[in-house]
């Protein structure tokens, strides 16, 4: 039986104390046949030695040396010298459990191109405790990915951790790859996946161990330092879902409403903006009437975007909508 071969896609970069970890998790892989793409990054510690001596140890790891510092050009470096048919990508401060790729390729099979694989996360420290934030996002991916909700839940936050997918080499061509220089690139690849019409499934299967640190750059960055990242979900929004045909109605009065609102705006686009904070109700902001969310239905078919933090008030907009969807008043989006 012949086997996909798969290429593990790698940026490194300063990872010195956890490099050999991720890469000992690597080659304990069931399954093997892969090549693992190591592009080090300009790092200024021990890990192009670590690097160099992994690849004497294994013919499978390949090693290079980016010309541009920074993240994404480094990917496209390494995506260049893929010989694979499937493409998978890897930090290299995490680790795989030894079942991940055989996961991956065993479920992609059933299906074959034009479809993604992805699965779940399990962050980890090496000393203390993981953050609450993080657990609460892997809480949230996990239950993405076993119901296979990826599409549905996209404008709230990264649906598919950068680490956790497999994908065919043509379809990821069609897509275009690392091209784009696009920051936070894994959300950005999550849009283009929806944009091209690529089916995602989910696995109900942990396939990443994901170390939380406090350099890492998710922490660290210009690019990453508001992670509502607002500019690029309205940007694919309204090329991929927004219809001006249709009335817009913003949920949520707060900062998250009101930078929002000002976004809106900037696209010159009417919206109706609701809540339910009595204080706020009949005031003017913007120069948009705040209304009461009880006049949604009213709406001719609107396109709702709610843009409320509170998971307990997320879960009774989300009953207050499954209740008016019974008659199909609205399509909405969580954007948070």
């Amino acid at each position: 039986m012949v086997t996909p071969y798969i290429s593990i896609v790698m940026a490194v970069k300063d990872t010195e104390p956890y490099l050999p970890d991720c890469l000992d998790s690597i080659i304990q892989q069931t399954y093997t046949n892969w090549e693992l793409i190591a592009v080090n990054d300009h790092s200024t510690d021990r890990t192009p030695e670590i690097l160099q001596a992994y690849a004497q140890r294994d013919s499978r790891i390949r090693v290079f040396h980016s010309n541009r510092p920074k993240l994404i050009p480094t990917l496209q470096i390494a995506y260049q010298h893929c010989r694979g048919t499937l493409i998978n990508r890897m930090d290299s401060d995490d680790k795989m459990p030894a079942y991940k790729l055989t996961a991956l390729v065993e479920e992609w099979e059933k299906y074959g191109k034009g479809t993604i694989i992805a699965g779940g996360t399990q962050h980890f420290v090496d000393k203390g405790e993981v953050g609450k934030g993080f657990l609460r996002y892997e809480e949230w991916l996990n239950e993405v990915a076993r119901k296979s909700t990826h599409y549905e839940e996209i404008y709230q936050e990264c649906v598919i951790p950068s680490h956790c997918w497999l994908i065919h080499k043509d379809d990821f061509d069609k897509i275009g790859a690392f091209d784009p220089e696009v920051y936070p690139e894994d959300y950005d690849l999550c849009f283009r996946f929806y944009r091209a019409g690529l089916k995602v499934v989910g696995i109900d299967k942990i396939l990443h161990y994901w170390r939380d640190r406090s350099n890492r750059i998710s922490r660290t960055w210009e690019e990453y330092k508001d992670n509502r990242y607002f500019d690029l979900k309205l940007r694919y929004f309204y090329e991929l879902d927004r219809d001006r045909n249709r009335p817009l109605v913003l949920w949520g009065a707060g900062k998250n409403g009101k930078d929002m609102a000002k976004l809106l705006q900037s696209y010159q686009d009417d919206f109706h903006w609701v809540c339910d904070n009595e204080n706020k109700i009949g005031k003017d902001i913007y120069g948009v009437k705040m209304q009461h969310f009880n006049i949604i239905p009213e709406f001719e078919k609107p396109q709702l975007m709610i843009v409320v933090a509170s998971p307990d008030a997320k879960q009774n907009i989300r009953k207050q909508l499954a209740d008016w969807n019974k008659k199909a008043v609205t399509d909405f989006w969580f954007f948070l």
